[in-house]
């Protein structure tokens, strides 16, 4: 069962990244509200976690370069990040399990991660991002804190996004 949202914000860039500190990116959206989880997780199975969908507060576009998980607790294995058309997917699977009927088969819709994503000023993207993740052992921890670089009049920044995933192994 998926746990409802529960807790996250903004939190600030790391230092020495060689990116600015940025703030283009709303820290108000879905993801930032809680934390979504499975209290019935096995070994193994593969997840995948949904990034908060880049809104560019701005006023001026931005182009999304990399994004990244940037805690990942002992027990969980990013496979690959991905970046898809809400569209394709016919919304936000803020969490699914590969293989469930109600998860969308991914291999089959364009991957927007190979090249920069643009949002443009005061817009949501139509393309999110999200983690693949693998279960290797029980984790100990939750993973969060999504960090979005991307560049922006010419210049580099780094913004962390308050997101949280909790995947609990069931006996």
């Amino acid at each position: 069962m998926l746990a409802a949202l529960v807790l996250a914000g903004c939190s600030p860039a790391h230092e020495g990244s060689g990116a600015a500190a940025g703030n283009a990116l709303a820290t108000d959206g879905a993801q930032s509200s809680g934390t979504v989880g499975n209290e019935h997780s096995r070994v193994g199975e593969i997840w995948y976690f949904a990034l908060p969908v880049p809104y560019n507060t701005s006023s001026k576009p931005i182009e999304i370069k990399d994004v990244s998980v940037e805690h990942i607790p002992a027990g969980i294995r990013v496979i690959e990040y991905g970046a898809y058309d809400l569209n394709d997917t016919e919304g936000l699977p803020v969490l699914a399990r590969e293989g469930d009927s109600y998860t969308p088969q991914f291999a089959k819709f364009k991957n927007y991660a190979r090249h920069p994503v643009k949002v443009a000023a005061r817009k949501e993207s139509n393309i999110f991002y999200l983690a693949k993740m693998q279960i290797t052992a029980p984790p100990r921890d939750t993973a969060r804190d999504c960090r979005f670089e991307y560049e922006q009049g010419g210049r580099s920044y780094r913004q962390t996004l308050d997101c949280e995933l909790e995947l609990k192994v069931s006996e």
